[in-house]
């Protein structure tokens, strides 16, 4: 079964940094491309970033281009999301999944940037 933990969310200031982290099992982790995505408060879902399988290709929403940067090491199952220059229209709780879902989603981890 298809299982996403992710981890390293917290309590930032405005201009800061942060990395988070998410570890995957029950799927052949270095086939499938994966993403990150973030819901704030009273929004909906939305996709903030993606990387392919090899690690290759990433891609970025427009609000986190430049500040964000999402990586993977397939030896270790881990998807990471280096987030700098933090603002507080970054405040949600951060996914990760892969491109095609199975449908499951994991608990989020929060990320509140605030001073």
């Amino acid at each position: 079964q298809v299982q996403l933990v992710e981890s390293g969310g917290g309590l930032v200031q405005p201009g800061g940094s942060l990395r988070l982290y998410c570890a995957a099992s029950g799927f052949i982790f270095r086939s499938y491309t994966m993403r990150w995505y973030r819901q704030a408060p009273g929004k909906e879902r939305e996709l903030v970033a993606e990387i392919t399988s090899n690690g290759g290709t990433t891609s970025y929403a427009d609000s986190v281009e430049g500040r964000f940067t999402i990586s993977r090491d397939n030896n270790k199952n881990v998807v990471f999301l280096q987030m700098n220059s933090l603002k507080a229209e970054d405040t949600a709780v951060y996914y990760c999944n892969r491109r095609f879902t199975s449908g499951y989603w994991g608990q989020g981890t929060k990320v509140t940037v605030s001073s």
